[in-house]
């Protein structure tokens, strides 16, 4: 299927390595101009010799002034910008009684409020381009609880934020959607880590957890990231969807 995406302007957060990188992949197959930020320089040159032709951002996208600095220097370089993808978090921390509290703070400015931020700066971009796609990566956990707290909680945030953005921006033709992956299995994340240090804890956890009867890849996730950004995706707006082989809970 031919998405439409041809020429279009992309950028994506934490697109060196993992679900990031899978999503600029598929946008790169669909003849998108794209642009991956991440904090550390050598995964963004790895990631770009492998994908190809893409431009490489390097800020700690925790900082709002490091933000600021990737999102001007791409507007420099291609004058708009048609599609984002949040994409870029992480997560620290345990129980809530043994976290720090700035353990919290630091999950919402990488998480959360990077999200929000290049929306902004995006959304004033597409308004006076003739609109755009933006694509939050949430998480299932965003939904209900089963990764680290610091992490559920952003997430949390991301999901509304990303109802309420889409009914504010949808005026101005700008959609607003996220994608919710259940556990994803890749060589650069936590879950290929536990699986080598306790492979029969995370086989039965596989079994138990997830319908499906096994991980999800980074590809899968990507396929409906791009295809929300795309034209073909009109009519969903403010809407956040499981890719999780069932695993969620949740019934909405």
């Amino acid at each position: 299927m031919d998405l439409g995406l041809s020429g279009k302007v992309v950028l994506v957060t934490g697109g060196s390595k993992g679900i990031g990188k899978a999503i600029a992949k598929a946008f790169v197959e669909e003849g998108a101009r794209v642009a991956i930020a991440a904090r550390g320089k050598e995964d963004l040159e790895r990631a770009q010799q492998e994908l190809g032709n893409v431009s490489i951002y390097s800020g700690n996208l925790a900082m709002a002034a490091d933000r600021e600095q990737v999102f001007d220097a791409l507007i420099r370089t291609y004058g708009r910008i048609d599609i984002l993808i949040n994409n870029v978090g992480g997560s620290s921390g345990g129980l809530a009684m043994e976290t720090e509290l700035f353990q919290f703070e630091q999950a919402m400015q990488l998480n959360y409020l990077s999200a929000v931020h290049f929306s902004q700066l995006a959304a004033e971009v597409m308004r006076k381009t003739g609109g755009g796609s933006i694509v939050n990566i949430s998480s299932v956990f965003g939904r209900e609880s089963g990764g680290k707290i610091t992490y559920n909680n952003s997430k949390a945030a991301l999901i509304s934020f990303t109802k309420a953005f889409a009914d504010e921006m949808i005026k101005e033709g700008i959609r607003v959607n996220g994608v919710a992956p259940g556990s994803i299995l890749h060589p650069t994340g936590n879950w290929q880590k536990r699986l080598e240090q306790n492979p029969e804890k995370i086989q039965a956890f596989v079994k138990q957890e997830i319908p499906a009867g096994r991980f999800g890849s980074v590809e899968e996730v990507a396929n409906v990231a791009v295809f929300l950004a795309s034209d073909k995706a009109s009519w969903v707006v403010g809407a956040t969807l499981n890719v999780d082989g069932g695993q969620s809970r949740s019934n909405f």
